[in-house]
């Protein structure tokens, strides 16, 4: 069962100088339920060997992680699953490669690509950038914020769970999760944050306050 509430993104030049193993170790104490390889700017040979640090920490601790983006990455780490962008392998086809058992997801910004997706055999979707970001690298694609009314329209859509990710703060968290999403996808909110622990936490308070 995948604990949707928290979904740790890692990007390290977005980390403050910390480690990402620290980081996820850090938001693991506070309660993340998914944790995502990303490191677009790191090697093939450097993500996989991060990837084998954080597939032993997440395992340990029972939460779900996935790799973005690279399906032989993630078949290599026996990770839980991959996240899918625009620019990526089609669902079918990491379905065929991973298996049935594997978490499959998909990042949207509509209702037509969420049903797509859905169709297409898509375990759950990463849906945004709800807000707008500080920084571009904190979502796949330089896009204008969707806003709560268009995470509203998606959970009336589909039936797969999604979490809303882009601009995401303990803040505003709560009505991400009140407009439908299952939970927030974030990068900075926890790894540029002076406790990331507490800022994992603090997440996971607002998104229960949400419910």
């Amino acid at each position: 069962m995948v604990d949707w509430d928290v979904y740790l993104v890692t990007q390290a030049s977005l980390s403050a100088g910390r480690t990402t193993d620290e980081l996820v170790a850090d938001a693991i104490a506070g309660g993340v339920g998914v944790v995502q390889l990303r490191e677009k700017d790191r090697s093939a040979r450097e993500r996989y060997e991060l990837g084998q640090e954080l597939r032993e920490l997440t395992r340990e601790a029972g939460v779900t992680f996935v790799v973005n983006d690279r399906v032989d990455i993630a078949q290599a780490l026996d990770a839980d699953g991959v996240h899918l962008g625009d620019d990526d392998l089609p669902v079918s086809v990491a379905r065929d490669l991973l298996g049935d058992d594997a978490l499959i997801g998909r990042s949207v910004s509509t209702v037509e690509d969420a049903r797509e997706a859905a169709a297409a055999g898509a375990d759950y979707l990463g849906v945004g950038a709800v807000f707008a970001t500080g920084s571009k690298d904190d979502i796949d694609d330089d896009e204008h914020a969707v806003g709560t009314d268009r995470v509203a329209a998606i959970a009336d859509a589909v039936d797969i769970p999604f979490v809303g990710i882009g601009g995401i703060t303990a803040e505003n968290a709560t009505e991400v999760v009140q407009a439908g999403a299952d939970g927030v996808a974030v990068i900075t909110a926890i790894t540029r944050a002076d406790d990331p622990a507490a800022a994992t936490a603090n997440l996971a308070d607002a998104v229960e306050h949400g419910r």
